[in-house]
């Protein structure tokens, strides 16, 4: 129900025929390209001597052009739809580049949650109601370039939609509950017997870099396990700690407790669902970008 009723609008705002206020409306009626229009050949913004004389036109003939409070809304609306694009697709690319959706393998932080949930519910709405400025008809959507695109871009969305709500519901659950195997004295940890020492209700503070573990439950910078609220204990920040503002000479000061054993058959099937959900939404990130760029300088 929580994320069924927020669709629910998406859907029916995009279906409902609401009066279209664009001011493409001549490009709908000539055929004539946003550039005929605006000095943006992508359209908005200032208007050419062709763009004048149809707005004059309008108010000479007394129909109903744009209002200002109209104008505004749809400003504030499209600045709300950059807006929380940005967060989500940020966190998307620096989960991947920076941190690596390792970071993430054993459910998703609460952090991120939040920004995603609110991130792609906010975008879907103001993305709903910005396209019902340009879009009056499906005809449009069917038979313009526009129209192709926003179609395809829709579709993406809803797929990373349905990725995220499998990760939050399904995934990301199975993965933090999933019990630990108890590490063996003398023997190598593993992905799953690492993240039992997750520093937390008295747990030991372990974490892996270059195929050893350290103890960092003696560190004042490793409170309840997190150190600086971006790494984890409990898991493997091999790849994590080379952008820290230190070098591995830190380590020196942590006691090694073990070796690490790192391992393809260490990922059972929710891992592995959950790194694909990860890199498909990332490959979608990049598609929906590009299409924005197609929209704003790609050709005719």
């Amino acid at each position: 129900m929580k994320f069924a009723l927020p669709l629910l609008f998406c859907l029916v705002f995009l279906a409902y025929p609401l009066q279209s206020l664009a001011t493409e409306q001549i490009a709908l009626d000539t055929g004539q390209e946003c550039g005929f229009c605006h000095l943006d050949p992508s359209g908005g913004g200032e208007l050419t001597t062709q763009g004048e004389k149809y707005l004059n036109e309008i108010a000479a003939s007394g129909e109903s052009a744009t209002s200002v409070p109209s104008k505004i809304f749809r400003l504030l609306v499209g600045y709300l739809h950059l807006l929380f694009a940005v967060f989500w697709f940020g966190t998307i690319l620096y989960v991947h580049l920076v941190l690596k959706p390792a970071y993430a393998a054993h459910g998703l932080p609460r952090g991120e949650k939040i920004v995603g949930v609110a991130s792609f519910w906010i975008v879907g709405i103001t993305g709903a109601i910005l396209t019902s400025y340009r879009v009056d008809n499906w005809q449009m959507l069917l038979e313009t370039r526009f129209g192709n695109l926003l179609l395809v871009k829709v579709g993406l969305y809803l797929t990373m939609i349905v990725s995220a709500i499998l990760v939050i519901k399904v995934i990301g659950p199975r993965l933090k509950s999933k019990k630990s195997t108890e590490h063996i004295p003398g023997k190598p940890f593993t992905v799953e017997t690492l993240q039992k020492f997750d520093g937390k209700e008295g747990r030991p503070c372990y974490f892996a870099y270059q195929g050893k573990v350290y103890d960092a439950g003696e560190s004042r910078l490793w409170p309840a396990g997190d150190h600086m609220k971006r790494h984890a204990a409990g898991t493997d920040l091999t790849t994590s700690l080379p952008l820290a503002p230190h070098d591995v000479s830190v380590m020196e000061r942590l006691p090694v407790v073990g070796d690490y054993q790192t391992g393809g058959g260490d990922k059972d099937a929710n891992a592995k669902a959950f790194f694909f959900v990860a890199y498909m939404n990332l490959i979608i990130v990049l598609l929906i970008l590009f299409i924005i760029a197609l929209w704003r300088w790609g050709w005719s």
